[in-house]
Parts: structure tokens; sequence; C-alpha cells
């Protein structure tokens, strides 16, 4: 009996830990983490949300200020790895193209599009040039609906489907493509929307004669958790709360100290500027917004498409900012569901083999309760 994890393998990639570091922004996953997760054979992923923030042009420049970020941090996370790494961009802000061009420019291995569907927002990139690119592109959805809708556009339109998909269930962290109903409603778990997508893929993989990797994300926190949805069907997982609390995550000290002081109760719902629910630990920060104390700013740039700054309370991507940095008076922190269960910060390496070891006393109880059975 196999007791490892398997491999994950996105067309030519081969992934010997079936784990992507999901994308965190602003300025949590950069290539410091992002590197130290492909040394270890998963996937690391650098968040392309607000990455020019610290640029000294931003707020003249940010488009040129992301940009130029981006790049910089591809290259850096080149130097001090060999391994695979992603860039996730997410499809609201208001630069997405200019950050997909960016990534495929610097040749990174997979572009995970969040915050949104990705359908016509692709189109420069359609014009036969699509089939010619070797980075692997991956969206993140939360239903089946929105992975119905996605293949069928791009197949019809760019003749061409996901190189895999990332389902993301309702305990993930930071902003959820659900909508407050749906977060606790046991028809939305992330287990249910797994099987939903796996069966809308299969008829795809078919057709265009390639394996689509299903992976499966939000909410998963232990190498148990890892066997369990890989013995559902899900060819890997994507994981971001748990490389919060390591040495290489690029968030301040202040940041991951919020992961490992926090309660269950602490880990709260609210609505972001952005125009979705999302998922973080409660703060004076957002005990004031909750109770509508408005906090001042000025938005020279609109980064997200679908914000309405001139009604928000406050800046999300200046709240996050001053997060990363360890300002939580004037910021506050998403996290996952099961954040509260952090309680240490521990290298990327030691994690990994954690959950390998947990992985594998998951599989063996397993086996003793089949034998056992027959």
């Amino acid at each position: 009996m196999n007791l490892k994890m398997p491999k994950l393998v996105i067309g030519d990639l081969d992934v010997k830990v079936p784990i992507i570091q999901g994308g965190m922004g602003v300025g949590i996953s950069l290539a410091g983490l992002a590197s130290a997760v492909a040394n270890e054979g998963a996937i690391g992923v650098i968040s392309s949300a607000g990455i020019g923030m610290l640029e000294p042009d931003f707020r003249t420049n940010f488009k040129e200020a992301n940009r130029r970020a981006l790049k910089n941090e591809i290259r850096k996370a080149r130097k001090m790895t060999d391994g695979i790494i992603g860039v996730n961009i997410m499809v609201a802000l208001s630069d997405f193209n200019d950050l997909v061009l960016t990534a495929l420019e610097e040749m990174v291995d997979i572009i995970f599009f969040g915050a949104g569907i990705t359908l016509n927002n692709l189109k420069t990139l359609a014009e036969g040039k699509i089939e010619k690119i070797t980075t692997k592109f991956v969206p993140i959805i939360s239903s089946g609906k929105s992975a119905r809708i996605i293949f069928q556009w791009w197949s019809r339109h760019y003749n061409y489907v996901p190189d895999a998909v990332v389902v993301e269930g309702p305990l993930a962290g930071g902003h959820l493509g659900f909508t407050r109903e749906q977060i606790n409603n046991p028809n939305y778990a992330l287990e249910k929307l797994l099987l939903d997508v796996i069966s809308i893929i299969i008829p795809f993989e078919d057709q265009y004669s390639k394996k689509i990797p299903v992976i499966a994300a939000g909410g998963v926190y232990t190498g148990e958790d890892i066997y369990k949805l890989i013995n559902l069907g899900a060819d890997g997982v994507q994981m971001a709360t748990r490389f919060v609390t390591t040495f290489e995550c690029d968030a301040s000290d202040e940041f991951k100290e919020a992961y490992i002081n926090c309660n269950k109760d602490d880990i709260v719902i609210i609505e972001s500027p952005v125009g979705m629910p999302g998922r973080a630990i409660r703060n004076r920060f957002i005990e004031d917004i909750s109770l509508g104390i408005k906090k001042p700013f000025k938005c020279p740039w609109k980064c997200l498409k679908t914000c309405d700054f001139t009604k928000s309370k406050y800046c999300i991507a200046l709240a996050l900012t001053n997060a990363k940095l360890g300002n939580l008076d004037e910021g506050f922190v998403f996290a996952g569901a099961n954040a509260y269960l952090s309680n240490k910060i521990i290298s990327v390496k030691k994690l990994i083999e954690e959950l390998s070891e947990e992985y594998k006393i998951a599989a063996l109880n397993d086996s003793k309760l089949s034998n056992a059975r027959l």
C-alpha cells in the first residue's frame, strides 16, 4: 500500500507534492514564500493583488508599479528556486490584462485566475496565441455552474479549455464566491462542490483528450484533510492559511501573530468594498467598520473594477497593505475558517513534512479500518 501523497500532474508539469500554496494579497505571498514552497516540491504562488503598493510611484503610476513589482518578484523567485512558480491574478483587478501579459512575458509556470469568471477578458490571448503558450491557465471557481460556463466559453471561443481548475469552498479565507446564506449551507460544502465540478469536467477531458486536474481548496488544513479530498476524487489541494504561519511567509510578524493569537469566535465574515463577503480575523478596525465608522482615504487609481470607492467606508487595498506591514490598527487580516488552529511559526519544509506524515497516518488508519471490515 502506498502511503505517500500522489504527485499532481498539470500538462507537462510534474508536481511532487500535490499542494498549491494559495495566492495571498496584499504582499503576503511573494517570492520568499513562493520559492520556499516550490523548493519542497509543491507549487509556490505569488499574489499580484496590490503587488506594487510599496513601489515609490504607486499613487501616481499604479499600473506600471504593479507590472514592475510583479516582474521583480517573479525574477526574484526564479533565482531562489528551480521549482514550479505560479501567479494568482484576480479577474476583478482593473489592470488584469496587463498583469496577465507580464506573467506570460516572464514565462511563469501557471496563472491562477481568482475573484471572477475568466471569459472574454482573455481576448488579448485568444487570437491564435493561446495554444502556443506554455504557461498553464487555472481558474478558481466556487460552483459547478461557474465551471460549466468557463469551460463552454473557452471551448467555443478559444478552442481550448483550462489546464486545471481549483474548486474553492466556503471555508476559505479572503474574498468568497458565495453569499452569506450559502457559506453555512451544506449544499455548498467543498466536498459536494468537488464532485459537481468533477462530473462537469469529464466530458471536456474526453473532447480534448487530456487530463484536467481538479484541485480542492477552502478549509484544507491537515494532511488528513488532504487524504480525504484526494480519496473523494481531487487531484490535489490548495492551501493558504497554513502557509501564513511560516518563517518564509512575506507578511509581518504582527500579521502572523494575529493567526496564532486568535480564537475560533474571532474569525468573522465581513462585507468587502469589492462587493463580496470575506473571511477575516476580527480586530478594532473591523469593529469600527461594523459600527459604521468610515476610514478616510483617497483613491487615485481604482484598482478593482467592482469597487465603488465613493460609497466605501474604507480602502481594502490600503487596509491589507497596512496589515502586511504590521499596522493592524489601520488594517485587518484575511484568514481561513481554521486559522484559529495555528499555534506556532515553523519553516515551510517542516510544514510539508508534517502534512506528509499526517497524510500517511490517515492512509494507514483507513487501511486498517478497511481490513477490519473484511
